[in-house]
């Protein structure tokens, strides 16, 4: 066993710089991938929420169009939306009639 008292010699004080050396770099490499793992986490994260928000945008925007297209306009005009399924209705019935009728 070792005296505590004594100083260190030469060759022991260079091996405790070396540990103390090999101990700052591992810490060190241990902070760098600590700090890499924050960042892709961050990243991650930042593109998330930026799709999250252009989902949002585009459902709202999506929104606004169809509102568009089923309500009056100012005059109250009927809507186009249903101008078209009136269209689509009438050629329909038109249809049935034409098949009842010549099918006959």
């Amino acid at each position: 066993m070792a005296d505590s008292t004594k100083p260190l010699s030469d060759d022991e004080r260079r091996e405790l710089e070396e540990l103390r050396a090999e101990k700052a770099r591992k810490e060190q490499e241990r902070k760098a991938r600590r700090d890499r793992a924050e960042l892709e986490r961050l990243k991650a994260e930042r593109k998330r929420a930026m799709a999250e928000t252009e989902r949002d945008r585009r459902a709202r925007e999506l929104g606004e169009r169809n509102a568009r297209l089923m309500e009056p306009d100012e005059d109250l005009n009927m809507p186009k939306g249903q101008k078209v399924v009136l269209v689509s209705l009438a050629i329909l019935v038109v249809a049935i009639i034409l098949v009842t009728v010549l099918g006959h």
